[in-house]
């Protein structure tokens, strides 16, 4: 199977060795580029990018692309953004491919029915000369969700739910296969949310079985298939998938209509709970491990084991990311936000995840919504997930985030990060507090 590549931003070191050892990308018409990491989300050219290093790496993406013919999203491409949105938005991610990026979250495309994962920059290098990749066979992992989900339940709250009961190691070494009904009943940007995250239970990758939903979502994209070669290309899809009677070496079952809206309380994404919990104390730690990861994590995010989570407060909401920069996200934080403030004291920014992301949010008049709620209608890019292109929260700040990590310092130096679904980040908006959406859903 091809190996088809992404390369997120800055792409030196790996042009660098090829060129010390006389090689050229073996397959450019396989390899994609777009500047995303490093680039600022207010200003769309690149000679205004401040930092000398960040604005080189971003030049530096360009001209070796152009050299060896290689597609990139330059910043003043409409197309450009985050490679984790852009991939599937054009269609350029698609069921059985082999995909690799030197980006973790490279996960995400799996909810296309292809198997997608992160690799390191050696590797992706070894990739870019020879179009192949040494690979331990992963163990297999299924994970279904059965089920209807609740009022205000989202994708991104069955991930955080599935990290919760698995832990963030729970997956290492295999590869999941997400399945079950309330699964299947995700659209296609829930999906993509869902195997985004992979990486964040230690998993290889993820994956969602191709139906109707990914033709649906795939065809008539530029650079899906068309005409024969797209019936002959359904066909094929239509058999990637587990059989009936399939093994895996690992199963886990859980049910849609106990998921809640999910927040993070603590330094990593399985240090997750229900809306309607509370601080965990670390006395209650059932190992001596977790009592004290438990402890180090209240310390660095200033909280007090017992407290209930809605008490507490946010200066930052930032809507966005690989995870939930999609329209549809953009959508469920608006249907919160219309009519409504911003609460006083709160900064609060939308980073669309591509040019053609804000566009359509444009056309529909989502931008209006944030824009008299209070909120910055930025540009497409990474921006808050990071903080690697000098948009960081302060130190000490809280932050609501619908990005995919709340490590230590992942936001900024000090920087605290509580991962939520869009329409809870509204939520926490407008009151200045983690809240739960369904109560502003109902008018309380």
């Amino acid at each position: 199977m091809p190996i088809l590549k992404w390369l997120p931003f800055g792409y030196t070191p790996a042009f660098e060795f090829l060129a010390a050892r006389g090689l050229k990308p073996r397959s450019p018409h396989q390899t994609f580029g777009t500047p995303d990491h490093y680039v600022p989300t207010d200003v769309r050219q690149v000679s205004r990018i401040p930092s000398d290093e960040r604005r080189g790496m971003v030049e530096s993406l360009m001209e070796n692309s152009r050299e060896y013919g290689i597609t990139v999203f330059e910043l003043a491409d409409r197309r450009q953004g985050i490679v984790h949105v852009i991939g599937p938005e054009q269609g350029i991610s698609q069921p059985g491919m082999t995909i690799v990026c030197a980006d973790s979250h490279t996960s995400t495309h799996g909810a296309l029915g292809a198997l997608a994962f992160g690799v390191g920059m050696t590797q992706a290098t070894q990739v870019l000369a020879t179009q192949t990749l040494w690979q331990r066979k992963p163990k297999s992992m299924r994970i279904s969700i059965e089920g209807e989900l609740g009022l205000g339940v989202t994708a991104k709250d069955v991930i955080l739910a599935i990290i919760r009961e698995i832990g963030a190691a729970g997956a290492v070494g295999h590869v999941i296969e997400y399945a079950g009904s309330a699964i299947r009943s995700l659209s296609m940007e829930g999906r993509l949310t869902v195997c985004n995250m992979s990486i964040e239970a230690g998993a290889r990758a993820g994956m969602i079985a191709p139906d109707q939903v990914t033709f649906d979502y795939v065809e008539g994209r530029p650079y899906a298939p068309a005409g024969e070669a797209w019936t002959k290309a359904v066909a094929r899809w239509s058999e990637i998938g587990s059989d009936p009677d399939a093994v895996f070496d690992k199963e886990v079952t859980l049910d849609a209509a106990a998921i809640a809206p999910m927040v993070t309380w603590g330094t990593s994404p399985e240090d997750v709970a229900p809306i309607d919990g509370r601080v965990p104390d670390p006395d209650q730690a059932t190992t001596a491990e977790r009592r004290e990861a438990i402890s180090k994590a209240l310390a660095y995010m200033g909280l007090k084991a017992g407290m209930a989570l809605s008490d507490i407060p946010v200066d930052r909401v930032f809507i966005g990311s690989c995870t939930n920069g999609r329209i549809e996200d953009l959508r469920s934080a608006a249907s919160v936000i219309r009519g409504r403030m911003v609460a006083q004291g709160v900064e609060a920014w939308v980073v669309p995840g591509s040019g053609l992301v804000k566009e359509q949010a444009e056309a529909e008049g989502l931008d209006g919504i944030f824009l008299q709620a209070g909120f910055q209608w930025r540009d497409a890019g990474c921006s808050l997930c990071l903080g690697t292109n000098g948009e960081t929260v302060a130190a000490g700040k809280r932050c609501a985030s619908t990005s995919n990590r709340n490590f230590v310092g992942r936001q900024g130096r000090g920087a605290r990060t509580h991962l939520m679904s869009p329409a809870m980040a509204a939520a926490a908006a407008l009151t200045g507090r983690v809240t739960d959406v369904r109560q502003l859903d109902q008018g309380e």
